[in-house]
């Protein structure tokens, strides 16, 4: 009887120690990353299916929202709100900027050079404070073309406002500012905005006169921006490339 009571005991201590470990990943940002509600389908943010390209053991936890900068973020308690939810070993993807550069709002704004750098730092050594590992995102680019078919970007000097704090902190870089450029610049003038939320009228019941939306991607767009982040992971040296899905190829 004791014997038996030792086999299934070592039998469930083996079970026990070949558990997959539990990954943890929060995501937050502005409405390029969120997660969107079924009426407004086909809009997806990239943060909404980006859980596709792990393995079942990674859970995707996405505080994203729309309209939100790294300012509003924090001054709405959002950050709070993920910051207490973090435990060691757990990662934080932080991607703002889309908002940041709104001059008018001073509920939204920050200066690329000071303020909105100065929060990044914030996310991040709150971050590792509690154990968890940040990663710094470059804001993903609008869909601009001048009337010569020249793509242009918007964002100013955001993007390297990150990638400054990247290198000064010595924190993960995922630059989607570079590789939806590549994206939008490889689909060219009409095809990228079938990327974008760009529907006919009628084509879809939560926009009855149709939309066409140079920021906010659609679902095909939201699954090659996502499939962008996980292919980046990849390249990097770092633990989190150990838990995507092993089928990852091109995303485009």
């Amino acid at each position: 009887m004791i014997k038996k009571s030792l086999l299934i005991l070592s039998a469930l201590l083996v079970l026990w120690y070949c558990q997959p470990e539990k990954i943890e990943i929060y995501m937050i940002g502005d409405s390029t990353m969120a997660n969107k509600k079924p009426e407004k389908k086909p809009e997806t943010g990239w943060g909404q299916v980006f859980n596709e390209f792990f393995k079942d053991n990674v859970t995707v936890h996405n505080h994203a929202l729309n309209g939100r900068s790294s300012k509003s973020f924090i001054d709405e308690g959002r950050w709070q709100t993920v910051l207490d939810s973090l435990k060691p070993g757990n990662w934080v993807f932080i991607q703002f900027g889309h908002n940041d550069h709104k001059a008018h709002d001073s509920t939204r704004y920050t200066d690329p050079h000071s303020t909105y750098k100065d929060n990044l730092k914030k996310f991040v050594n709150e971050t590792q404070a509690r154990g968890a590992t940040a990663v710094l995102l470059t804001p993903v680019m609008r869909r601009r073309f001048d009337e010569n078919g020249n793509f242009y970007d918007t964002h100013g000097a955001y993007p390297e406002a990150v990638r400054e704090v990247a290198r000064e902190m010595n924190v993960t870089l995922i630059d989607m500012h570079k590789s939806s450029q590549k994206l939008i610049e490889h689909f060219g003038v009409e095809k990228s905005k079938e990327i974008f939320l760009w529907v006919k009228a009628g084509e879809y019941s939560g926009y009855p006169d149709g939309r066409e939306d140079n920021t906010h991607f659609s679902e095909q767009g939201a699954h090659i921006v996502a499939c962008l982040a996980a292919s980046e992971i990849n390249k990097l040296d770092i633990p989190l490339k150990n838990y995507l899905i092993d089928m990852l190829g091109d995303c485009y």
